[in-house]
C-alpha cells in the first residue's frame, strides 16, 4: 500500500504547475478538503480563483460540477427536480449539480440568498431534501466556492449560517511580478490546465479523510482550541458576533491534517495559530466602530493568539 502522506503532496505539486505561486493557499485548499469541510474563496476578479477549484477537480479523478450563480438562479437548479414521466405515469427525479464529489460554486455571492439557502443542507449533512424525500449525498463530497468582495456591484452578502458552513475562507493575492512573468510564460501557447493529469484517486482522500481521524489531540489543545474560540464571544467593544463551537470543531479538524501533513500523529499549538485566522476570519463580525477604526478580523486574531497562552 502506498504511503498515504505522499498523497496531499503530489497533489499540492501538480496544481502547483497551474496555480504560480500560491503554494500555501493550495495547501489549505487541500487541507479543508481532506478534514472533509468546504472550503470559501474570497478575492477580487482575476486572482485564479476558479482556475485553482478547476485545477483541483482536474487532478482528482471524481465526479466533478460547476454552477454558475447568477441572479436568476434557482434552488432546483442546484439541487434538481422533479419531471412528470408520460411514458410511465410517474415523476422522475433529475439530479442537480450539487450531486458530485466536487462541487465548484462559482461566484456564490452573485445569486439571491434564497438559491445560497440550497447548499445549506447539503455542505451541513451531506444530503440534500427534494420533495420531502431525503437524497444521500456521494461520498466524499466538497463545495469549493468563490465570491468576490460584497463591495463589488451585483453581489449579496452570504448570512453568517451559510458561511460558517465552509471550514475556512482564503485569499489568494496578486502575485509578484515575477511570478506574473511565469503566468504568461505559461499561458504562451494554451493553458497548462488543459494538460493537466489527475494525479489521486476518490479512493485515496477517502482514505486520508479515515486516517487523519486517528491523529491524536492532547487534552490541553482541545482546550487550547476552546479558549481561543472562546475569547472571540468575550472580547469587548472590537466584536458584535464571537464564533461558534462548529469554529472549535473546524479548527480541531484542520489542525489534524495540518499535522499529518507534517508527517505528525499528534498535533501541536504552532498547528492551531498556522490555521487560526482562515478558520475565523468569515466568521467574527466586527462591531461598526471597530471596522471605522481600521481594524480588521486578523488583527483580531493576532492579538487573540497573544492573549491566549499556548499549552507547552
Amino acid at each position: 500500500m502506498p504511503d498515504l502522506h505522499e498523497v496531499p503532496q503530489r497533489l499540492i505539486d501538480n496544481i502547483s504547475k497551474v496555480i504560480v505561486g500560491k503554494r500555501e493557499v493550495i495547501e489549505l485548499v487541500v487541507v479543508g478538503l481532506i478534514s472533509n469541510g468546504h472550503v470559501l474563496l474570497e478575492d477580487v476578479p482575476g486572482l485564479g480563483k476558479t482556475m485553482l477549484s478547476r485545477s483541483l477537480a482536474k487532478s482528482i479523478k471524481a465526479d466533478f460540477k460547476r454552477i454558475q450563480f447568477t441572479p436568476d438562479l434557482l434552488p432546483s437548479d442546484v439541487t434538481g427536480v422533479s419531471i412528470y414521466n408520460q411514458k410511465v405515469g410517474e415523476f422522475e427525479f433529475r439530479q442537480g449539480p450539487i450531486f458530485a464529489n466536487i462541487v465548484l460554486a462559482d461566484e456564490i455571492n452573485r445569486t439571491t440568498p434564497r438559491t445560497q439557502s440550497a447548499l445549506l443542507e447539503a455542505m451541513q449533512e451531506f444530503k440534500v431534501t427534494v420533495d420531502g424525500i431525503l437524497r444521500q449525498l456521494p461520498v466524499p463530497f466538497f463545495v469549493i466556492a468563490t465570491q468576490n468582495p460584497v463591495e463589488f456591484h451585483g453581489t449579496y452578502p452570504l448570512p453568517e449560517s451559510q458561511v460558517d458552513r465552509f471550514v475556512m475562507q482564503l485569499g489568494v493575492g496578486y502575485p509578484s511580478n515575477h511570478e506574473e512573468v511565469n503566468i504568461l510564460t505559461r499561458n504562451l501557447k494554451q493553458s497548462p490546465l488543459e494538460d493537466l493529469k489527475s494525479v489521486v484517486d476518490m479512493q485515496d482522500i477517502v482514505e486520508l479523510q479515515n486516517v487523519v481521524t486517528s491523529v491524536h489531540v492532547e487534552p490541553n489543545i482541545a482546550d487550547y482550541i476552546v479558549r481561543i474560540i472562546s475569547t472571540t464571544r468575550n472580547l469587548p467593544g472590537d466584536i458584535k458576533l464571537g464564533a461558534s463551537p462548529r469554529a472549535s470543531l473546524a479548527l480541531m479538524r484542520t489542525a489534524r491534517v495540518l499535522a499529518f501533513l507534517d508527517k505528525r500523529d499528534y498535533v501541536i499549538p504552532d498547528d492551531v495559530k498556522r490555521l487560526a485566522y482562515s478558520v475565523l476570519k468569515h466568521r467574527l463580525i466586527l462591531q461598526p466602530r471597530s471596522v471605522v477604526r481600521g481594524l480588521t478580523a486578523r488583527d483580531i486574531v493576532s492579538h487573540i493568539l497573544k492573549k491566549v497562552a499556548a499549552p507547552v
